[in-house]
């Protein structure tokens, strides 16, 4: 059975409230709900920007197809401007300037299919720059309000760990002249214990567990010397004695 000075043991309850501090500032540090947004904005925001890359490659590409596609009405139209010119100058047999007017006649057929083709792609070309420009304004908003939200967040952030180092001071000091032994045994006892090692027990229940103590285990802590180490039976955590209003301790 381990001992420390009572004053030892009532000042353990301060370590651990500032070690609950501690945690809690932790815990609050990492469900920030502006950190949440922010996740939330960024994810987004990669979709954002994977929106425009795909927009920006079908643009390219259907820049491609309307160039081919104005190449091939031209090179239709250079060689139907060389056969009209031919068939006007009259140059040839008769039966050379019928093929060339059979050929003028198939020349504007295909033209007229070419044009067909490159209006298409021209109209698909001004709805996929249109959404390019949509998807490209999309992302600058995201960004803007990215940025607004990583201020708030590093505001928030900042704020939050000066309350920690606050508060790390504090129990270094309150830890300080702390019998070593008690020190020791509450630090096991709180890392086995989700960050709870000492409790008070203020009349017949130990605050850490929150369940009342038996009537047996009540009264051997009651018959405990003052500098006696005493533990819950049922969680574990070591037990401050708190005297009631008026009374000796519990």
């Amino acid at each position: 059975m381990s001992t420390a000075p009572e004053a030892d043991q009532r000042r353990l309850l301060d370590v651990q409230a500032l070690d609950t501090r501690t945690a809690q500032l932790a815990h609050k540090r990492r469900s920030l709900p502006v950190l949440v947004d922010l996740a939330a904005l960024r994810e987004r925001l990669a979709g954002a920007a994977r929106d425009v890359v795909v927009a920006r490659t079908l643009v390219s590409d259907l820049r491609r197809e309307v160039a081919k596609a104005e190449a091939d009405v031209e090179q239709v139209r250079v060689r139907a401007a060389r056969d009209r010119a031919r068939l006007d100058a009259g140059a040839g047999s008769p039966r050379d300037l019928e093929a060339l007017q059979h050929e003028l006649e198939s020349l504007a057929r295909r033209q007229g299919v070419l044009e067909e083709v490159e209006l298409e792609v021209m109209e698909r070309l001004e709805a996929a720059e249109e959404a390019m420009g949509a998807a490209a304004r999309l992302r600058d908003e995201l960004v803007a309000r990215e940025g607004a939200l990583a201020e708030q967040a590093e505001a928030a952030l900042s704020e939050i760990d000066r309350d920690a180092a606050t508060v790390a001071g504090e129990r270094e000091t309150a830890v300080e002249g702390l019998d070593a032994g008690l020190v020791t045994l509450y630090e096991r006892i709180r890392a086995q214990s989700g960050g709870l090692g000492a409790a008070a027990l203020r009349g017949t229940r130990c605050e850490g567990c929150r369940l009342e103590l038996n009537p047996i285990d009540l009264a051997r802590i009651r018959s405990a010397a003052p500098d006696e180490v005493v533990r819950c039976e049922e969680c574990g955590r070591i037990l401050v004695r708190i005297p009631a209003p008026g009374g000796p301790a519990a």
